[in-house]
C-alpha cells in the first residue's frame, strides 16, 4: 500500500540521496542552511544527534506536510571527532594515522512529522558502527587524495566509493557508514504508523 506522504532529506549529500533512491524512496532534496561549526556537544554520538535533528527542525520550518529526515556523521577516532578534512594536508595526515587502526562512525538521524505546518512527532536516534581501516601504501593514499573525495566526506573515507578498498570490515550497520540507516529510518517510520514500503515509489 503506497502512503501519499512527501518525504523530504534535509542534507545536501549525494550518498544519503542514492542510498535512499536505491532503496525505493524519492525524498525531495532541502538543504538545510545550518552552521555546523555552532554545534558542540561532550560526546561524538550527541553532538550528530544534535546536528540531525537542528538540520530536520530547520528544513520542517518551512514545510506545511511531511516527513523530514536530517542526518549527520562524523567519525570518531581516539576519542576525537574527525568531521571533513580541512585539506589534503589534513587528510594524508589522518590517514597516515587511522591506517591498519579502527575508529568508531556515528551517524545521527531525525524524523520529524510535519503536518498542518506543525511538527507532531520528533524522533532522533544515533546509529554507531566500528570502521577497521586498511593499510594503504604511500602511492595508494596520494592517488586517493588526488581524487578530491576524502576532502568531502566525514572521515576522510567512503565505504561506497573510492575509498572502499581501504576499509577491511564494520562491525554494525554499513548503511549507516554511508550516510543513513535504513535499519533505524525503518523503526522510525513504524513508530508513526507506517511501513517503509509504504513510501516505495518503484
Amino acid at each position: 500500500m503506497s502512503v501519499d506522504r512527501r518525504l523530504v532529506l534535509a542534507s545536501a549529500s549525494p550518498a544519503r540521496l542514492a542510498l535512499m533512491r536505491q532503496a525505493g524512496l524519492t525524498p525531495e532534496v532541502v538543504v538545510s542552511q545550518v552552521d555546523e561549526s555552532t554545534v558542540r556537544a561532550a560526546r561524538v554520538g550527541e553532538q550528530v544527534a544534535l546536528l540531525a535533528a537542528a538540520k530536520a527542525k530547520a528544513v520542517a520550518e518551512q514545510e506545511t506536510d511531511a516527513l523530514v529526515v536530517g542526518a549527520d556523521s562524523l567519525l570518531e577516532f581516539r576519542g576525537k571527532p574527525l568531521g571533513k578534512p580541512a585539506d589534503a594536508h589534513d587528510a594524508r595526515d589522518r590517514w597516515q594515522r587511522m591506517s591498519g587502526r579502527s575508529g568508531v562512525l556515528h551517524t545521527g538521524q531525525a524524523l520529524l512529522d510535519v503536518r498542518d505546518g506543525q511538527v507532531v512527532s520528533r524522533d532522533v536516534a544515533v546509529v554507531s558502527t566500528v570502521v577497521h581501516f586498511a593499510s594503504p601504501t604511500p602511492r595508494e593514499i596520494e592517488a586517493y587524495l588526488a581524487t578530491g573525495e576524502p576532502l568531502a566526506v566525514a572521515g576522510a573515507f567512503t565505504l561506497d566509493g573510492l575509498g572502499a578498498p581501504f576499509v577491511r570490515r564494520v562491525e554494525g550497520d554499513p548503511a549507516a557508514v554511508v550516510g543513513l540507516s535504513l535499519a533505524t529510518l525503518r523503526t522510525q517510520l513504524a513508530k508513526r504508523g507506517l511501513a517503509i514500503t509504504d513510501l516505495w515509489r518503484r
